[in-house]
């Protein structure tokens, strides 16, 4: 098959592009070119910029045919239009990576698909820090729009990772087996309690593995692309983690630090410490959404210890103290813990 890859040189994308190369399949990735190019023979990089209006724009896709595109930076929908309308009648399948961040109410566990989704406030914004969420939602209105049954959905939650250009998950990741990244770090590590709370990630590799499977299989619908809700927890990652560390002699001693302590110390949920959310009504169900649907498609969530040992060996140590934008900084975590041993 021949595939178009919208963004195919990043994290996801590459290993989009990998997987898809893999199975047999021919694949053109449209790009600024700002990152990695492909080595392999079954890739043709084309050049661009997915704003029309900037640079050469949308040039380079002005001619060829394929039977699968994957959009994924597909952000305001202008942008997300301007491809569909040019590749509508070039294109069997549009599959649009849009975000579990669409829904309007985290409130409830067990969201479905076809849960009420966010609104912009003002249909012309296009500000995704401020409607992230709302964006995607109308994304998605566009891409229907034009393709209508030819268009499938694809909503991730945290995508994590070998290759993942975000701090969130390899954070935990560096500080349980190779601490030195961050800095001069004690034994004990902070840890956000209760130990039983739910998340959800999705590797990015078993994403790209099951987005190709449905292009194959020419797969229509909407999909919420995370592990199955209640299959990882904060304690099994943690776990996890020091499953890995021991394999090469390190790991700190976790300190499970109490919610109110984290709250008191204004901890910034998510940023700060990543996978932290308040214990608050709002976010009661933001990690456990409802993934039966992918599931039933074909969609696996592969073990903790896979994705952190790949991850890790990523990371191989590499990455400066002062890179890191989601983490804990080495005083403050001290803090939490010497206020967790306080209380006993």
């Amino acid at each position: 098959m021949r595939f178009l890859v919208l963004g195919g040189t990043r994290f996801l994308g590459r290993h989009l592009v990998d997987a898809a190369v893999e199975r047999g399949h021919t694949v053109t990735t449209f790009t600024r070119g700002k990152s990695r190019t492909h080595e392999h023979a079954a890739v043709l990089p084309l050049g661009g910029d997915r704003d029309p209006e900037k640079g050469r724009g949308l040039a380079a896709l002005a001619s060829g045919e394929w039977d699968a595109a994957f959009d994924l930076s597909g952000y305001v929908p202008r942008i997300v239009d301007a491809s569909c309308e040019l590749l509508s009648s070039r294109v069997r399948r549009y599959v649009f990576v849009s975000s579990l961040s669409v829904y309007a109410d985290t409130s409830r566990p067990g969201t479905t698909e076809d849960a009420a989704r966010a609104r912009l406030p003002d249909p012309a914004s296009e500000d995704t820090s401020a409607h992230y969420g709302a964006l995607k939602a109308a994304c998605e209105d566009r891409v229907a729009a034009r393709y209508g049954p030819r268009a499938t959905v694809v909503r991730p939650g945290l995508i994590v990772g070998p290759h993942d250009p975000t701090d969130r998950f390899p954070y935990w990741v560096a500080r349980f087996t190779q601490p030195h990244v961050l800095g001069e770090r004690d034994e004990e590590a902070a840890v956000p309690a209760p130990r039983g709370r739910p998340i959800q990630i999705i590797d990015a590799r078993d994403l790209a593995q099951w987005m190709v499977t449905l292009a194959e299989r020419d797969v229509a619908g909407t999909y919420n692309a995370v592990s199955p809700a209640g299959e990882f927890t904060m304690e099994g990652l943690v776990d996890a983690l020091l499953q890995c560390a021991a394999r090469d002699g390190v790991g700190p001693t976790p300190v499970w630090i109490e919610p109110d302590i984290l709250k008191k110390s204004g901890i910034e949920p998510w940023t700060e410490l990543p996978l932290w959310l308040p214990d608050e009504p709002e976010y009661a169900g933001f990690f456990s959404v409802d993934q039966s649907r992918a599931r039933e498609t074909g969609l696996v969530a592969r073990p903790l210890t896979d994705t952190i040992a790949d991850t890790a060996a990523w990371l191989g140590g590499k990455w400066r103290p002062d890179a890191w934008q989601h983490a804990l900084s080495v005083e403050r975590e001290r803090r939490l813990v010497a206020v967790q041993a306080d209380r006993g």
